[in-house]
């Protein structure tokens, strides 16, 4: 998983109640009757995008579905105009709303005002984390308070007292974390806090599986293989005789990691589809499967060439975060619409771009801890022969290289396959996309920016 760690709670103002009623789709039955929700329908109050803007989105190649690999609309329903495509991209309208949305910006925000500029104003003193200078991004409003406390309340509970990830010592980690914060930001239009727990538990497991087998926390690349193979049967069950069942089934409780993944499974398991299940656990593999890449080039001191590293971070990326976002929204992408391969190329830029951010965010962090930590402006500096400026400014241009591709490419599917599932889903990537960089941003616990500008 990329540089997150373990930790909970912080909470902020409440944001306007408009903007969760102008999420897409209605709430989903009272939980957990999530596995038989039916997809909803995207609403999106209508809001004015230029037609060029559109246009040039849905321009870009390799988009197009295969032939009949999903659903048509059914014949009543009209093609979708350009004012409709336009009012699906930007989402809903109103205050508070704007970073709901898929329609691609032309510039990216400014640069945060200089230090001794900005200490002579209230309003800049109150915001939390400067963003990176020159980074494409979009603000979002600040997460619902009362959700926030809620979920940080219920998470931390269930990781002391139910799964027992942490130890005493490791409390602060987990509260300057800010995990209720971090998720309520990516889901704001979860329908309950349970569907925010599904989320959230595995969020908490995934860290720490990486913190105690890979990182922070006594991990090391050294077996590390068969620690997640191990561990990856809490997600995917070992089907084997009644003899050695329950030496399996007990295993399952012998360390934190397996511990936090057998439990966060459960939940899902008993909420989601078993395709939405099945979607997760492929995900997980590969997760799993970039730890290793990682590991290996850690067990042999190389440096991979700068694609050989994003092809790494294609796959130990936040991929099985914004993928679960119909679970916790309460309705479900269908398998068949999940599969396209136009879908699978968004899913996929979307995780590299996220993964990028922490990459930028944690940069001064790694360089501060013991050893060699390997992310992308690392790999660019050496690789390309550039200094360690260049090397993060070039990292950034990557970062905003995927997240307009991203963007055009949601477009260009939601534009050729109008399916209200598949624009829902969309939508909740997207969202995820941003509350993940307003994580990054606003977690000052974790994370502060190098002196490069």
């Amino acid at each position: 998983m990329p540089d997150t760690g373990l930790s909970l709670v912080q909470s902020s103002p409440p944001v306007t109640s408009s903007v969760r009623s102008s999420l897409p789709g209605p709430p989903s039955p009272p939980f957990p009757s999530l596995a038989s929700a039916a997809s909803a329908a995207p609403v999106s109050p209508p809001s004015q995008v230029s037609p060029a803007t559109t246009a040039s989105a849905l321009t870009s190649t390799d988009t197009s579905p295969a032939t009949g690999a999903s659903p048509a609309p059914t014949a009543a329903a009209p093609a979708p105009t350009t004012s409709d495509i336009d009012r699906i991209l930007r989402g809903p309208s109103g205050f508070g709303t704007a970073s709901l949305s898929l329609a691609r910006r032309a510039e990216p925000p400014a640069p945060p005002a200089p230090a001794d500029e900005a200490a002579d104003t209230d309003e800049a003193t109150a915001v939390e984390g400067n963003p990176i200078p020159g980074l494409y991004f979009h603000p979002v409003p600040e997460p619902d308070a009362a959700r926030v406390a809620e979920l940080s309340r219920r998470i931390k509970d269930w990781a002391v007292n139910e799964a027992q990830v942490y130890p005493p010592e490791w409390e602060d980690q987990f509260d300057g974390f800010s995990v209720g914060r971090y998720m309520v930001a990516c889901h704001p239009d979860a329908p309950t806090v349970d569907h925010l727990m599904l989320a959230t538990r595995l969020m908490v497991a995934e860290n720490a599986v990486d913190d105690c087998y890979c990182e922070d926390h006594g991990g090391s690349p050294v077996g590390l293989g068969s620690r997640l193979l191990l561990a990856h049967t809490a997600l995917d069950p070992l089907h084997t005789t009644k003899e050695y069942e329950p030496s399996w089934a007990e295993s399952l409780h012998s360390d934190a990691p397996r511990r936090a993944y057998r439990s966060a499974m459960q939940y899902f398991v008993e909420a989601a589809t078993p395709s939405q299940a099945d979607r997760f656990r492929h995900d997980m593999a590969r997760l799993h499967m970039g730890y290793l890449a990682e590991a290996a080039w850690a067990e042999t001191d190389h440096v991979p060439e700068v694609w050989e590293y994003l092809a790494m971070r294609q796959f130990n990326n936040f991929r099985p975060c914004p993928t679960i976002t119909d679970s916790v929204g309460g309705y479900e992408l269908p398998a068949d619409l999940h599969a396209l391969p136009a879908m699978q190329r968004v899913i996929a830029l979307a995780g590299n771009a996220t993964t990028i951010v922490n990459d930028l965010y944690s940069y001064t962090k790694e360089l501060n801890s013991p050893g060699r930590h390997l992310n992308l402006p690392v790999v660019l500096a050496e690789r390309e022969g550039l200094s360690d400026k260049e090397g993060y400014l070039k990292a950034v241009e990557v970062h905003n290289d995927l997240m307009h591709a991203f963007e055009a490419e949601a477009a260009a599917l939601a534009a050729a396959t109008p399916v209200p599932s598949l624009l829902r889903f969309l939508r909740g990537v997207a969202t995820w996309v941003d509350g993940n960089h307003y994580w990054h941003q606003t977690n000052t616990y974790r994370y502060s920016l190098p002196d490069f500008w």
